[in-house]
């Protein structure tokens, strides 16, 4: 089990966050237009995972915005955005935003707790932390951050320069 703070105040996340040089399991995650989604579904050799708590608070659509803009060079990169957040939350925050991203529910997946970013207590109980996790070819993870603070951005530069 691992923790984190939000406002300051350690909260206790729920599983195991992914060690670099681990495979990552896979998961099943649900698209906007409500069809299913895994990693077997991705193209591209590098899969960044966005995770964070809702696409509705300035920090999580900043990071949403910052990593498509310091990566749309990258062909060789999917950028997969996750949260509980519904579905239709998504199409409307994309559509809203003029974002064509890959944006994945994790309200119906045990995603959260399988990549220990499940939130056990605090007000965001049941919501992910916001985390990245970079997985190559063979889905073995090659870069990890379990932001310290929830209500902080990740760090945007080492996480692309892994890839």
């Amino acid at each position: 089990m691992s923790e984190t703070l939000f406002k300051g105040t350690t909260v206790q996340l729920i599983g195991n966050f992914p060690k670099v040089e681990q495979t990552a399991p896979d998961f099943v995650l649900v698209k906007q237009d409500l069809t299913e989604y895994s990693l077997a579904d991705v193209k591209q050799t590098y899969k960044l995972l966005n995770i964070f708590p809702s696409l509705d608070t300035e920090v999580c659509s900043k990071s949403i915005h910052t990593f498509y803009e310091k990566t749309k060079a990258k062909q060789d990169l999917c950028i997969l955005n996750i949260s509980m957040d519904l579905p239709f939350a998504a199409k409307r925050f994309c559509t809203t935003e003029n974002l064509n991203v890959v944006t994945l529910s994790a309200f119906r997946s045990p995603f959260a707790k399988d990549y220990g970013v499940l939130i056990e207590d605090s007000p965001l109980k049941g919501l992910c932390a916001r985390a990245v996790i970079i997985l190559d070819e063979t889905n073995r993870v090659i870069y990890t951050e379990l932001v310290s603070e929830i209500t902080h951005e990740p760090n945007y530069d080492l996480a692309i320069s892994s890839v």
